[in-house]
């Protein structure tokens, strides 16, 4: 079985005046947010094998509490990443699909129109993650896709098979 995490990076500083989006920081939440999804994943049993993650300062940023947690990836930043479309991020997983489980942290609206895709061509396990994958893509969450295909990465052949949003273990928390 092979996996792809679809990840966007963590909460950042407000972009603004004087301040470059490529080199937005994460803010505190983000990085606890960040941290807090690769624990959810390690315990799903979806620890990444590589970690394809944007140059920019905020996805970078979200790799290294990413990393904190999980043992053994291996991190490839790529430039090409940053603010990239859906033939861009599909063209670098295509190149990088040899990992049983690949990550790929970037940026909106390129992930959340390549998970649309990827959902389009092959579906989901559970209506309800379809839904939630449809209406929002916010910081930090992660759209997992399955495929039984060990080959190369064709969308058709992944299947939803969840969606991470940080703000629910949020949610979760505080009502505990």
């Amino acid at each position: 079985m092979k996996r792809l995490i679809l990840m966007r990076h963590a909460k950042t500083e407000p972009w603004g005046e004087g301040v470059d989006d490529f080199g937005r920081a994460l803010t505190e939440r983000g990085k606890e947010d960040a941290k807090r999804m690769a624990e959810e994943l390690v315990g799903m049993g979806w620890s990444p094998e590589r970690i394809l993650v944007s140059t920019a300062r905020r996805a970078r940023e979200t790799c290294s509490e990413v990393a904190k947690v999980v043992e053994g990836e291996k991190v490839r930043p790529m430039e090409s990443l940053y603010l990239s479309g859906v033939r861009g991020l599909a063209d670098a997983v295509a190149q990088n699909d040899g990992a049983g489980t690949l990550m790929l942290i970037g940026h909106n609206p390129g992930l959340h129109d390549f998970s649309m895709e990827i959902l389009r061509e092959g579906g989901s396990f559970d209506h309800q993650d379809a839904l939630r994958l449809v209406e929002k893509f916010p910081t930090s969450c992660c759209a997992l896709f399955e495929a039984d295909e060990h080959g190369a990465f064709v969308p058709v052949h992944f299947r939803l098979a969840g969606v991470l949003r940080a703000k629910d273990f949020r949610e979760a928390d505080a009502s505990s």
